[in-house]
């Protein structure tokens, strides 16, 4: 397994891992007319090229030596800009938006090096704070994040369509 950035030739394969990821965590929470446009927006072939076309946008892949599309074990998506500018810490902040592992494959560092590929951009960019949003529920992810130093600085809320859910913001300082 090595890491590598997306490129456009990538999107089809990234939009469908990060969909399948996304429902295997989850999709049980939403109804399916939540879910569904919430999925085609995020995760549908435009929206990942336009994500990979944003400058602010950095995607690094996690794939199986050799491997192409159907290859991917996890990816992390960064953006060179906060997200919550009214909870900011720092003076420069940028956001963590997503750093997905296939749930098979849960265990074997994957995770890890898709976080210190975050950090290290974070750091290049000249950012002084790491944002991101976590699930409320999600308490393995609490502990992956806090192991790294991340810490809850707010409550706020994350829209699926129409179905809102009980995040927590997490801020590492750099």
């Amino acid at each position: 397994m090595h890491l590598r950035p997306a490129t456009i030739d990538d999107a089809l394969a990234l939009g469908t891992f990060g969909r399948d990821a996304f429902v295997a965590t989850f999709g049980h929470c939403y109804a399916k007319a939540d879910l569904d446009p919430f999925l085609e927006r995020v995760y549908g072939e435009a929206g990942v090229r336009g994500d990979l076309a944003d400058p602010l946008i950095r995607i690094q892949l996690a794939v199986d030596e050799g491997g192409n599309e159907g290859g991917i074990a996890g990816f992390c998506k960064m953006k060179l800009s906060p997200g919550w500018s009214e909870h900011a810490l720092g003076r420069n902040p940028v956001q963590l938006m997503q750093l997905y592992v296939d749930p098979e494959r849960t265990g074997q560092a994957i995770g890890a090096r898709l976080m210190d590929w975050a950090l290290d951009t974070a750091r290049e960019h000249g950012a002084d704070e790491v944002q991101l949003s976590v699930w409320s529920e999600n308490f393995g992810g609490h502990r992956f994040y806090e192991r790294y130093g991340f810490a809850k600085v707010a409550d706020i809320d994350f829209w699926v369509t129409n179905h809102r859910d009980e995040e927590f913001l997490f801020a590492l300082m750099l």
